[in-house]
C-alpha cells in the first residue's frame, strides 16, 4: 500500500505539470526528488493508468499477498492463441503502468520516475514505447493508421457513446460479488504484435484490400459507401463474397462476435531492426473491457485461427490486468482493493 500511495501522490504531481516531491528544496548532495528532462515542458495531457494482474492475486498456487480472495473471475491470464509467438519476457505481470502524452518525453519521465519510485520493492518486468495512437476515441478525432498504411479501429467505441461503454467497457457493481472493489473500473488487453513490414510493402494493393476487407484510401468497406458505412457481407462479386470470408473486417466485426465491442487505445511501434536486419515493428494493442474472458478471448481465437491478416501478424506479448476505477481526492491507486 505504501507504494501505491506514493505512486498516487507522484502521478497526480505529474499530471498536473508539477515535479514529483514538489520541487521542494533538498540537500545539495542529495539526489532530487524528480529527474528533471521535464522541467521546461507541459503536462503534454498526460495520463496514467494502473492495473493489477492475475499474479499479484496468487502465483503458483500460493495467496501471496493475501488477496487471492479478491481475485475477480474474469482475471485469468490470457490463453495462448493459434499462431502466438509469446516472448515470456514480453508478457503478464503483478502491475501494469500505462502512461500516455501528447510528447514521449513526458510519457517517458512518468515511467522513469514511478519506476525509481519503486526501486527495492517492484522490479520493471518489460516495457514498449509507442507512437501515433491507433483507433480514435472521439468522434472528433479521425481514424488514425496503423503502420500498414491502413485506418484503424473505424468501429471503436468512442467517448460520446456511454451506453455502449456501460455495456462493453466498465465493470459494474453486481459482475462480480468478490470483486467489487472493481466496480467502475475496466480490464486493459495488451498484445504486442509484430508485424512483417518487409513482406506487406512488396505485396499488391488489391491483395492488401482483399485481406482487410476494406479499401485503403477512405477506409470503406469493399461493399461500398463511406468509411463509416455499414458492411454488406452479403454481396457477392464474381469471385464470391465482396468481403472475403477470411478477411479482417468480416471477422472482426461485431456482426460476427456476438455484438462485442470494446475500447481501443493501441499505438504503433518501432524498436529498430530485428537480427536478420528486418524492422521490428508493429502495433502495440491495447483495449479496456468488460468482460475479457467471454469477450475477447473468444474474438482473438477467431482471428488468430481464422484471419487471412495472420500471413503478416505474430503476435510476440500478450498481458491481461484490472484496471481500479479512478482516484479521487484523498484516496490512493486500488484503495477500494486494499482497504
Amino acid at each position: 500500500m505504501e507504494l501505491l500511495q506514493a505512486w498516487t501522490d507522484a502521478a497526480a504531481a505529474m499530471t498536473a505539470g508539477h515535479p514529483v516531491g514538489g520541487g521542494s528544496p533538498l540537500p545539495y548532495d542529495a539526489p532530487p526528488d524528480d529527474t528533471g528532462e521535464t522541467q521546461d515542458l507541459d503536462m503534454a495531457g498526460l495520463t496514467i493508468t494502473f492495473g493489477f494482474g492475475p499474479t499479484l492475486f496468487e502465483k503458483d498456487g500460493e495467496d501471496r499477498f493475501g488477496l487471492r480472495a479478491r481475485q475477480p473471475r474474469e482475471l485469468r491470464r490470457l490463453p495462448h492463441f493459434p499462431a502466438d509467438n509469446l516472448d515470456d519476457a514480453r508478457s503478464d505481470g503483478d502491475l501494469c503502468v500505462q502512461a500516455c502524452a501528447n510528447d514521449p518525453q513526458v510519457a517517458v519521465h512518468a515511467i522513469r520516475n514511478l519506476a525509481r519510485i519503486g526501486f527495492g520493492t517492484v522490479a520493471m518486468r518489460w516495457a514498449q514505447l509507442g507512437f501515433g495512437r491507433t483507433s480514435s476515441t472521439s468522434t472528433a478525432q479521425t481514424t488514425a493508421r496503423n503502420l500498414f498504411g491502413f485506418k484503424d479501429g473505424t468501429s471503436n467505441l468512442k467517448a460520446e457513446d456511454p451506453d455502449g461503454l456501460a455495456e462493453f467497457v466498465w465493470v459494474r457493481r453486481d459482475d462480480d460479488p468478490a470483486a467489487d472493489w472493481l466496480a467502475g473500473g475496466s480490464y486493459l488487453v495488451a498484445r504486442r504484435i509484430s508485424m512483417r513490414i518487409e513482406t506487406w510493402d512488396r505485396t499488391s494493393l488489391r491483395e492488401q484490400e482483399t485481406l482487410i476487407g476494406r479499401d485503403r484510401v477512405e477506409g470503406a468497406p469493399l461493399s461500398g459507401g463511406t468509411e463509416f458505412s455499414a458492411p454488406d457481407f452479403a454481396l457477392d462479386g464474381r469471385d464470391g463474397p465482396i468481403i472475403p470470408l477470411d478477411s479482417h473486417l468480416r471477422l472482426a466485426h461485431p456482426a460476427h462476435n456476438n455484438g462485442t465491442r470494446m475500447l481501443r487505445r493501441g499505438y504503433n511501434f518501432t524498436d529498430g531492426a530485428d537480427a536478420l536486419g528486418r524492422l521490428d515493428a508493429g502495433l502495440f494493442f491495447i483495449a479496456f473491457v468488460r468482460e475479457p474472458q467471454s469477450r475477447y478471448v473468444p474474438l482473438q481465437n477467431t482471428l488468430s485461427r481464422d484471419d487471412a491478416l495472420m500471413e503478416y501478424l505474430e503476435h510476440t506479448g500478450s498481458g491481461l490486468w484490472a484496471v481500479p476505477p479512478g482516484v479521487r481526492a484523498g484516496s490512493y491507486i486500488g484503495q477500494s482493493l486494499f482497504a
